[in-house]
Order: structure tokens, then sequence, then C-alpha cells
């Protein structure tokens, strides 16, 4: 399988059409189109719907697409591996969800940075459903998930306990009960809780899924949200925010998932640690 076919027919994916791919990928449109003929040929079935309005996949290119960028960028993996700066003997790669870098995945990483310096590194955020694919491939050596990651040649562990507390820039009454509280769907665990501990709270009139935005929005606009206390805290300390007095406090769960194989060049990934509880 030609990569240059798959980074085209990705390309033009991405862009919508064909002369837009053919100006990043700094090729004349009728090698776009001599390349994605050649690709549709070597596999035997149409895999875009090409017009003058743009290009969409067929079922076909659906189904290829995914494994596309597996490829693609397991390739460009490899050649990251291999072309490492002077001084460093290997690369890691991280993978975390979206809302666990802010701060969980980001201090995780740089507590692995500090203690193996000579380790070139990457960190990419994720759905889980994608974390699960880059593991499974390697193109990601380690991730931090809500949940542990069951699948063949895959190991897990409690890395940390994040607390979750809700915080207000103004007063206000506790818990969903306030007309300007921001709900944040903070995992299974978050959900399970809240569930229990405001079985008739109304849908919030405003939802988000990654702490860091709900953060940003309360500051610029006030109201209340549950949040990671390690990312509320800075606010806490400027009197910015403060906690809502009486509010339940939330526990959730995070993960740390390696490949087994993986273990020979970083052995220190299985290594029990004691969990924090941040």
């Amino acid at each position: 399988m030609n990569l240059t076919f798959l980074q085209t027919f990705l390309t033009v994916l991405e862009t919508g059409n064909l002369n837009k791919a053919a100006e990043r990928l700094n090729v004349t449109q009728s090698t776009v189109t001599a390349r994605l003929d050649a690709l549709e040929e070597s596999l035997g079935c149409q895999l875009l719907l090409r017009s003058r309005k743009g290009a969409r996949m067929t079922r076909a290119g659906f189904e290829l697409r995914p494994h596309a960028e597996l490829l693609v960028h397991g390739w460009a993996q490899a050649r990251k591996a291999i072309n490492l700066p002077q001084g460093y003997s290997g690369l890691f790669s991280f993978a975390c969800e979206f809302d666990l870098w802010h701060e969980a995945g980001r201090r995780w990483l740089y507590a692995v940075r500090a203690a193996h310096p000579r380790l070139a590194m990457e960190a990419r955020p994720g759905r889980r459903t994608e974390i699960a694919a880059w593991l499974g491939t390697g193109i990601t050596d380690a991730a931090m998930t809500h949940e542990p990651i069951s699948a063949p040649g895959l190991a897990s562990r409690l890395c940390l306990r994040q607390e979750i507390v809700q915080v207000t820039t103004r007063g206000g009454r506790g818990g969903a009960s306030d007309p300007d509280y921001v709900y944040v769907d903070l995992g299974t665990d978050f959900r399970r809780q809240h569930a229990s501990a405001f079985p008739n709270a109304k849908t919030a009139s405003l939802t988000f899924s990654v702490s860091a935005w709900a953060l940003e929005h309360i500051l610029a606009h006030g109201g209340s949200a549950y949040l990671p206390r390690d990312m509320a805290e800075p606010h806490l300390a400027t009197g910015a925010l403060r906690l809502v007095e009486g509010a339940p406090v939330f526990v959730r769960a995070l993960y740390l998932v390696w490949r087994e194989v993986g273990e020979v060049l970083f052995p220190w990934l299985k290594e029990e640690e004691e969990v924090k509880r941040i």
C-alpha cells in the first residue's frame, strides 16, 4: 500500500475538495486525481464521490478512513523514533482524554519527563475509542483515561483520584439549583455521583464536556460549576472563585493504560505507586 496515496485520500477528506488538497500537498490537481484513482484501483472499490462541489466518502471510504489514519500516523511515529534528537534514547508517546490534560495529564507527563530526561516525548488528546485504537497499533505507548481500557495486550492501573468540587463566582445556592449552574460532563464516575446527589436536578441550560471550557465561561460570565479541584485552586487562591458551602465533593478515578509490550522499554509504567488524591 502506497502511504502517499493514503495521505492524499486523508487530505482530500480534511480539505473537502481536490483543489484545496492539491494546494496543501503542493502538487497539481491532476496528481491528486491520479493518486486517488490508483488507490481505488488497488482496493477495487470507489472511495470518494467527486464533483465540482467537493468530495464525499462512499461506504468503502468510510471504512478505510480509520485504517488509513493509523497507517499514516504509524509511519510518522516510526520516523520520529528513528530520527531522535542527539542525546535522547527513545520516544515516549502519551495520550489522554480531552478533559484530563488540565491538570492531571499535564502533571503526570511533566513528572515522567523530569524522571526520564533522556526520553523524547509527545502528547495528544483523543476520545476513548481513538485512544484504544492508538494503543492497539502502537501509535501511543500509554494513556490516561476516565476508565480502564480492556483489550488484548493492554494493561492498566489506578493512577490518581481527582476531587471534583463546586465553585462559584458569586453567592448563591449550592448544588444544581443555581440558575447559572453550568453542568460539566466529567465522565461515568462523576455522572453517577452527580445523579445520586441531585436526583431531581433539571437539565442545565449550558453543558460542557471539557472542564477548561466551563472554567473559562464562568470566569467570563459568572455562575457555578463542578470542576477538578486542582484546576480550580489557582482561582480559589486569588478569590476569582470560591467553594460553594455545603456542596457535596465528588471523586473520580483516573487510570493509566499502556501496551504490555512497551514494558520492556518503559518498565516504570507498571510500577505501583501510591495513589494520590488531587
